[in-house]
C-alpha cells in the first residue's frame, strides 16, 4: 500500500522447479538389465556380523576391495541385488533381462589393502552379505511441469505403446508415486521426463467378470417377483432384435460389437526416470482409477 515501497516479486509456486521424484523414489527404484552383472564387488562381512545378519543405514560393512583396486576414502558406491531374469506374459518381447533390486548406497571409510570398511548412507531395504556393489549412478529427477487435467476419454496418439510388466516389491494394484517397469526402452526411443498415457481398452481389464450374456432373460410370461423374474414388459428385460421387437435377445456382446475398435479406458499417467536398452523404469503420477500391472502405455 506503500507507493513508495520497493517491489516484491511473488513467485508461482506452481512453475517453480520442483522434482518429480526424490530419495528412495530417485536412487533406489530397481531396474531391469539386459546385460550381465558385475559380480566383481560384494558385501563380505559386518561390524557385529556374530550379533546379525541385516544391516541398514548407519551400520559398518567390509567390502571385498581395498587399495589394491583404487579405492580411497570417501568412495561411494551403490549396492545392488540382482534377483533373477525376468520374462513377462504381458510383453511381446519375450526375454528382457535381469531385474535389479537397488538396496542403497554405501561410504568408504577405511581402506585396507583387499577389502575396505563401508558406512551405510542410505538403505532401501535391509542389506545382506553377498549383496553386490556397482558405482553409482548420478540420476537427475525430471521436474514438475503444469500439465492439463488428465482426459480419461483421450484417443491413441498413434506413438509407441508397451505395457507395465513388473512394479517394485511385486505389488500388483498400483496408485500415484509408486515405481513400475516398462517394456518401452531406448530400443524404442523413449528417454528420461517423457509422459506416458496408462490404458485399457475398453470392456477389459475389470475387477469382476460377468458373462456376456444378459444377467435377466426375457421371459414369455411371468411378472417381476423372485419366482418370475423379467417378464416380457418387465424394465429387466433386454432389447429383442428388429424393427417389430420379434427377434432374439440383443446381448451385451452383440451390442458392443456394433462399436469401433480402439475404444479405451484411461487409467492414469507415468514419468519415465531411467531408460535401459529393452525396458524403462517410471513413476506413477496421476491416476485415474486403480492401475494394474499388465495395463497398456503409450507415448504421449
Amino acid at each position: 500500500q506503500n507507493p513508495t515501497a520497493t517491489p516484491t516479486m511473488i513467485l508461482n509456486q506452481e512453475n517453480r522447479d520442483v522434482p518429480i521424484v526424490a530419495g528412495n523414489n530417485l536412487y533406489c527404484t530397481g531396474y531391469i538389465s539386459p546385460s550381465k552383472i558385475n559380480t566383481g564387488y560384494e558385501i563380505v562381512g559386518g561390524e557385529n556380523e556374530q550379533e546379525k545378519f541385516i544391516y541398514a543405514q548407519g551400520n559398518f560393512i567390509y567390502i571385498s576391495v581395498g587399495a589394491s583396486k583404487g579405492v580411497k576414502v570417501g568412495d561411494m558406491f551403490s549396492v545392488i541385488r540382482p534377483r533373477a531374469r525376468f520374462k513377462s506374459e504381458f510383453s511381446r518381447k519375450g526375454n528382457l533381462g535381469i531385474f535389479v533390486q537397488e538396496v542403497g548406497s554405501v561410504e568408504v571409510v577405511n581402506v585396507k589393502q583387499d577389502v575396505s570398511v563401508a558406512r551405510v548412507k542410505t538403505s532401501c531395504d535391509n542389506f545382506l552379505l553377498g549383496d553386490l556393489l556397482q558405482p553409482v549412478e548420478q540420476r537427475v529427477s525430471p521436474l514438475f511441469t503444469q500439465r492439463p487435467a488428465l482426459d480419461v476419454f483421450a484417443d491413441s496418439s498413434g506413438k509407441v505403446s508397451g505395457r507395465i510388466v513388473l512394479a517394485r516389491d511385486g505389488q500388483e494394484m498400483l496408485a500415484r508415486e509408486q515405481i513400475v517397469y516398462i517394456d518401452l526402452g531406448a530400443e524404442d526411443n523413449v528417454k528420461v521426463g517423457d509422459y506416458l498415457t496408462i490404458f485399457r481398452p475398453l470392456g477389459s481389464g475389470n475387477l469382476f467378470t460377468s458373462d456376456e450374456d444378459e444377467i435377466t432373460g426375457a421371459r414369455d410370461r411371468g411378472f417381476e417377483s423372485s419366482e418370475y423374474k423379467g417378464g416380457k414388459f418387465s424394465n429387466q428385460a433386454p432389447r429383442k432384435e428388429g424393427d417389430e421387437a420379434d427377434g432374439r435377445i440383443r446381448t451385451t456382446e452383440k451390442a458392443k460389437s456394433n462399436r469401433p475398435n480402439g475404444l479405451r479406458k484411461v487409467v492414469g499417467e507415468l514419468v519415465i526416470l531411467s531408460v535401459r536398452e529393452r525396458t524403462a523404469t517410471a513413476v506413477i503420477v496421476r491416476t485415474a482409477q486403480e492401475i494394474h500391472t499388465g495395463d497398456m502405455v503409450e507415448l504421449q
